[in-house]
């Protein structure tokens, strides 16, 4: 039977209680979706304390009680309507909304698929009132001041949607994570969690303590206190944005994107802005394909993102997403910038620091000898020097002059006839320690009041190479262009064309020159000068599309970094290169001097702590 062949149907209006279980099917995907919408109205009640009680998980029974505000009992009946709210009234309050939830359509959505029933009590009764959602009966109960929303037998009245639920032990697992959002960005919150009857989690109130703000304490407590020791604290501003939270240090990524929170004035989000913001940060200091762990609190003016595009108020828009791009791309990256070595030095003196030894690949055969290198006056002439004289900071080896030397594994370095301060400065007053030995050629071993700190001297030196090069192309006013001589045409999507009409200056301040050359085709005009022996098509369509999607682009920045990272390694020592103590002092000096030292360009680690701690542990010193 085909649609031709049909009979015709009337257009009529839908009855109420089919509405709502359409509106539930949007709003309520699963036991967790209800233990959110319930959370989001406990909180803007104002509630100290959230309990949420679940019995098979939380297909049976999800309760979440609150010690908030509360409802008069006129009201009750009201909350229980569709499109019912005390959140907004107007269309300005629409606009720029500040409460958790604002649509009304959550209860009754609940009510009409679930057996709801509703208890609450005010500050001025003198007992609670309760109503039961399916038959409107209204009657006296004793509760303190606050809220309790029971739904019993989820989606009992719509069977087909109870097939595609998991297990008990799923559905739990996706209900401790919606409260989790909840409690990382409310600290002043104490929530806990009940299944069958057993406590499953808790987390209580925090304030701010000696030497540790409200979040960091929930932070701990909810993610582990593991988060905070590989972590960095982030606060950054830009105008009326404000971006708090802590970010993951490298060593700390994780294969999946499993531990990446990211709240809009205190709402939790998927935005793909913040996300690829975020994840932009990381490029030249993460290795691989590893996901980095954050958790960013944005605050910013309401009425500049709208909240009001997704039923479940996940997702938002942004009145300006390069902002907020480029706002939060910095924070993360000054964040990251510092070198952590002083602050792991301070934070444990006499324990392990994150990242500590690791066992070491075969050792590798000594090189050969290499003239005086002058890391002290490299820092003198940082301005000065030019992008191509990279090749001048460190002598190019000569093939005819290696040794082979097998049996010259351990090099003890001898100090070069002018010796530096440095080399006599005690271990303690310098983060990365006082240079002792070389190792293999390859490593530096020095030592601070921790214990042992060994170097990878390639991966370092082409970091602090890397770093000087980016900082002097950073100088320059704007990216300079180079006009083709013969335009690069490419047949283009109506997507690709629109994006290049719109973002006209910021591809002129990416260096750029795309033009329409026909309704379906795009000229590439102008390209970076750095970048002008690249594919000026395949560089155009990466930046349209990140335009598209994020009304930013990194591809020229990532272009020009991964230039200037090839520069840096073959610029930077090379292993089998044997350095005088002055050199790896001036090394070490350096890397507490560059931002983000601790891993190179690749995102490799350039460093490890093994602290007398560890040492003593291998050889069962103590015991």
């Amino acid at each position: 039977m085909t649609l031709a062949s049909l009979p015709r149907r009337p257009i009529r209006e839908l009855p109420d209680e089919l509405i709502s279980q359409i509106a539930a099917g949007e709003v309520v995907e699963r036991p967790a979706s209800v233990v959110r919408e319930l959370v989001d109205n406990a909180l803007d009640a104002g509630a100290t304390q959230v309990t949420v009680r679940l019995q098979a998980g939380g297909v049976r029974l999800i309760a979440v009680e609150d010690d908030g505000s509360g409802i008069p009992q006129g009201e009750l009946a009201v909350a229980l309507r569709r499109h019912a709210t005390s959140k907004i009234s107007s269309l300005q309050d629409l606009e720029a909304v500040g409460t958790m939830g604002f649509r009304g359509e959550a209860l009754a959505a609940i009510n009409s698929i679930a057996d709801m029933n509703l208890l609450s009590r005010t500050e001025g009764d003198s007992h609670a009132w309760q109503l039961d959602g399916r038959s409107g009966e209204l009657k006296p109960v004793a509760r303190s001041r606050g809220t309790t929303v029971e739904v019993r037998e989820l989606f009992y009245a719509t069977p087909a949607r109870r097939k595609f639920l998991k297990t008990d032990a799923t559905e739990l697992a996706h209900c401790i994570e919606a409260v989790r959002r909840h409690a990382l960005v409310r600290p002043d919150v104490g929530f806990a969690i009940w299944h069958e009857g057993k406590l499953v989690e808790q987390w209580r109130a925090c304030d701010d303590a000696a030497g540790q703000s409200a979040h960091d304490q929930r932070l701990a407590d909810v993610l582990g206190s593991e988060l905070l020791a590989q972590s960095v604290a982030v606060d950054y501003r830009s105008g009326t944005l404000h971006i708090t939270g802590r970010a993951g240090i490298p060593d700390a990524a994780r294969a999946r994107a499993d531990q990446q929170f990211a709240y809009v004035n205190g709402r939790y989000v998927r935005d793909k802005v913040l996300t690829h913001a975020a994840r932009s940060a990381y490029e030249d200091v993460l290795h691989g394909h590893r996901q980095p762990v954050y958790a960013l609190y944005v605050a910013m003016d309401p009425a500049r993102v709208d909240v009001n595009v997704h039923p479940t108020k996940i997702e938002v828009r942004f009145r300006d997403s390069r902002e907020v791009h480029q706002a939060v791309r910095h924070a993360v990256e000054n964040a990251l910038a510092a070198p952590r070595a002083a602050a792991a030095a301070l934070a444990a003196p006499n324990g392990i620091i994150p990242g500590s030894f690791e066992p070491n690949r075969p050792l590798a055969h000594a090189g050969w000898a290499q003239p005086a290198i002058n890391f002290g006056a490299q820092q003198a002439t940082r301005q000065d020097a030019r992008v191509s004289d990279f090749e001048a900071m460190w002598p190019s080896a000569n093939p005819s002059a290696v040794l082979h030397e097998p049996d010259q594994g351990f090099h003890r370095a001898e100090a070069s006839p002018a010796r530096s301060d440095n080399a006599d400065l005690p271990p303690g007053d310098w983060p990365l320690g006082r240079a002792i030995a070389q190792l293999q050629g390859i490593y530096v071993l020095a030592e601070n009041t921790q214990g042992l700190v060994i170097v990878d001297m390639h991966a370092a030196h082409e970091r602090i190479v890397y770093e000087r090069l980016k900082s002097q192309l950073d100088t320059a006013a704007a990216i300079s262009s180079q006009p083709l001589l013969i335009p690069a045409t490419f047949a283009a999507t109506p997507q690709e064309v629109a994006t290049a009409e719109a973002s006209e200056q910021t591809l002129k301040a990416l260096g750029l020159e795309i033009t329409p050359f026909s309704p379906r085709t795009l000229a590439v005009r102008a390209v970076p000068t750095s970048l002008a022996q690249g594919d000026a098509v395949e560089l155009a369509r990466s930046v349209l599309a990140e335009l598209a999607q994020h009304e930013a682009s990194t591809v020229i920045q990532r272009a020009q970094n991964e230039l200037l990272s090839t520069m840096a390694c073959h610029g930077a020592v090379r292993a089998n290169r044997k350095l005088t103590l002055d050199e790896m002092n001036g090394l070490l000096r350096q890397m507490e001097a560059t931002e983000r030292s601790d891993q190179c360009n690749h995102g490799r680690p350039t460093w490890r702590q093994v602290t007398v701690k560890e040492l003593d542990s291998l050889f069962l010193r103590g015991r």
